[in-house]
């Protein structure tokens, strides 16, 4: 099949509606896989962890079992609430040893943790801060006992059950979809293993368009899920391998801190936007940069103006750079230094006032040195017609993550913990068992007496500029969810530029570049990858990323 150029390809969608339930995600067979459980007597959490797992094969470029599942939800029952689970650092995992083993690798080593695409040059490797790749980005994984953690907490069907269509997709194979397809080709440079590259390429090459693949290795260690639950990967024959890869490496994870991880729940964070009511993931994910920016936009006014206007992006982007400038400064695990109050109308009211009518160029963000902004991650969202609304994110960080796999397993291991800073003065300062700065953000909205929203955008720090755009989308303009996805974005970049979109008009971009901003064209695969669910007073909706593979569905 010829290759598909998706930085120009253009469509039309439609909001889907469902009568039973709807799920949408960015691949068409994962989405499968939730209508199925929900056809099959499951409900909306059911259908979530059915789709993340078909994810973790169908779209194996952005999500795996070595990475971390966060959750927010409103119940059928009314409780609006949130999942966490999310690693830690390893217990030897202190900034003295990283630092110690990055002086004692040889230069190709250190290469291959400081990769030049991401900014980095080999001889500076001993001050670039953490390995952006490699043994000591990796954390805890949390996927496996967050899906079994949902599923027994507010589930129908057995984790066995919900597993299956992403078994059969392993084992029996599936064709690669085009935007996957694309990503796919970055194993090809990031796997130096045999037992990586076998895991994931063929031939020594990425899938091509529509290629049908198998993924034996990851279809086996499903099956060990689907059997023993999820202490196979924390305390069992999965676990010692994902041991045994990263200190073979050279890193510090333990069989300790495998067996000690345990998913939370925790109370979401909230501001209201419009009247409506906003929810995020606390600290230590970036859900409060989402709030402070939401909150900050409304001081100035910024969705009184009119849709397509340059002001309207300009006052937004220039409330998200002060978010990103707090958040990136101090948000952190909380369990281990106080976070501000980020997301109150207060410190929102402080910071407007410091927003003129030209561009701030002095705003940087906080963390430079992870130099992950463009990361890629999944999300999906489900509604069922009992009132459930979940968001679900499942996420390695950077596309197949640390460049490690563990063993015969097929498992990608996550690079989360390169988001650690080893400046011990830093509040995201690397600490044994500390989690770090976490990007990925499920949300939900409450829009209505009865009308409720899961949704979320996909893209390292696209994630809470995306949540901005959409929201303002729906809640400012009235747009249908469909349309108020396919908008043109914008994004604030970490360099102090302000990206645009292609189809952004000529005109906004030059009169943004005339209030002092930095404007960059970049393609449409750099703006994220949104979903939603809504029910509201019990009509079922759903809405896809045009800019990924995914659809939404209903019944």
């Amino acid at each position: 099949m010829a290759k598909v150029d998706i930085d120009t390809f253009g469509s039309r969608r439609s909001t889907v509606y469902g009568q039973r339930g709807v799920v949408a995600t960015s691949q068409p067979l994962a989405a499968q896989a939730g209508i199925t459980a929900l056809q099959g007597g499951g409900n909306a959490f059911d259908a979530a962890v059915a789709t993340a797992a078909a994810l973790n094969v169908v779209e194996p470029t952005s999500t795996g079992l070595g990475g971390d599942v966060f959750a927010l939800y409103r119940t059928a029952e009314g409780e609006v609430g949130a999942m966490r689970s999310c690693g830690g650092a390893p217990e030897e995992a202190t900034i003295e040893n990283v630092r110690a083993s990055v002086e004692a690798a040889d230069a190709d080593t250190r290469s291959s943790w400081y990769p030049e695409s991401r900014g980095y040059a080999v001889d500076e490797a001993e001050t670039a801060g953490m390995p952006f790749l490699g043994p000591h980005a990796v954390t805890v994984p949390g996927t496996a006992r967050g899906w079994e953690l949902t599923v027994e907490e507010f589930g129908r069907k057995s984790l066995s059950e919900l597993l299956d269509p992403a078994i059969r997709y392993a084992t029996e194979g599936f064709p690669v979809s085009e935007v996957v397809a694309s990503q796919w080709e970055h194993a090809e440079e990031l796997f130096a293993d045999d037992h990586a590259r076998a895991a994931y390429l063929f031939d020594g090459r990425a899938p091509s368009v529509g290629e049908r693949v198998r993924l034996p290795a990851l279809g086996a260690t499903l099956e060990t899920v689907a059997e023993e639950g999820a202490d196979a990967v924390y305390e069992g024959e999965i676990g010692e391998r994902i041991v045994e890869e990263v200190r073979a490496k050279g890193g510090f994870l333990s069989r300790s801190d495998l067996a000690g991880f345990e998913p939370e729940f925790v109370d979401p964070v909230s501001t209201t936007y419009g009247g409506v009511e906003v929810y995020e993931l606390p600290p230590n994910n970036q859900g409060l940069i989402a709030l402070e920016a939401l909150n900050v936009a409304e001081e100035l006014g910024a969705g009184e103006h009119p849709l397509d206007s340059p002001e309207r992006i300009h006052y937004f982007a220039e409330a998200t750079k002060l978010a990103f400038h707090d958040g990136h400064r101090y948000i952190t695990d909380p369990e281990y230094e106080d976070v501000p109050p980020l997301g109150s109308k207060s410190w929102a009211r402080r910071r407007a006032a410091e927003v003129g009518e030209t561009a701030n160029r002095d705003v940087s963000f906080g963390v430079p040195e992870a130099r992950a902004e463009d990361a890629d991650t999944v999300l999906l969202t489900v509604a069922d017609d009992e009132g459930n609304v979940v968001s679900y994110i499942n996420s390695r960080f950077a596309g197949f993550g640390s460049g490690l796999v563990a063993g015969d397993t097929g498992i990608a291991l996550q690079n989360r913990g390169a988001s650690f800073s080893l400046d011990p003065e830093h509040p995201n300062r690397l600490e044994p068992g500390k989690r770090p700065f976490h990007t990925l953000v499920p949300a939900v909205a409450r829009l209505g007496e009865d009308d409720w929203a899961a949704f979320g955008v996909m893209g390292g720090y696209m994630q809470p500029q995306g949540h901005v755009q959409v929201v303002s989308n729906v809640v400012d303009y009235d747009l249908p969810l469909q349309a108020a996805l396919d908008r043109p974005r914008w994004r604030y970049r970490e360099d102090g530029a302000l990206a645009i979109e292609p189809h952004v008009p000529d005109d906004v971009a030059a009169a943004l570049a005339r209030k002092g901003h930095d404007v960059r064209v970049l393609p449409p695969a750099m703006f994220g990858g949104a979903q939603i669910a809504r029910n509201d007073g019990g009509v079922l909706s759903a809405a896809t990323e045009p800019r990924k593979d995914g659809n939404a569905v209903g019944y």
